[in-house]
């Protein structure tokens, strides 16, 4: 059932949202000081390429200043409108039954889309 959720996923614009994190990632990667924030948006485009069965969990060693001081400056530079994009579409596909399965995975990636850093992606 999971890969016939990720197939429609791909379909219905699952590979459109992958490709514009690759291409964001790629651009990021330019300049040496958007590496890790590139690295991050790579991390997005894995979730969103391929996300039923897998889910985000916080690292265990995701306690630190250097953490949050990236995940602050990841959400005033554009994660938040990521986000907001994210439960806006996810909420637009909750009104269907048939959409709620899409949906949820809209909200998944809210919340990788908020808080990037210190967050890994693990089957489920």
């Amino acid at each position: 059932m999971k890969f016939l959720g990720n197939v429609v996923w791909l379909i219905f614009g699952g590979i459109i949202i992958a490709i514009e994190y690759f291409i964001g990632s790629l651009i990021l990667m330019i300049t040496i000081i958007g590496i890790p924030f590139g690295i991050q948006t790579l991390k997005m485009a894995s979730l969103s390429l391929w996300p039923f069965g897998r889910t985000t969990r916080v690292h265990e060693r995701a306690s630190g200043c250097l953490y949050i001081i990236m995940n602050l400056i990841w959400l005033l530079t554009g994660g938040l409108w990521i986000a907001i994009t994210h439960a806006l579409f996810g909420l637009l596909l909750c009104i269907t039954i048939i959409g709620i399965p899409f949906g949820m995975q809209h909200f998944k990636l809210t919340a990788i889309a908020l808080s990037p850093f210190g967050r890994d992606i693990v089957s489920t």
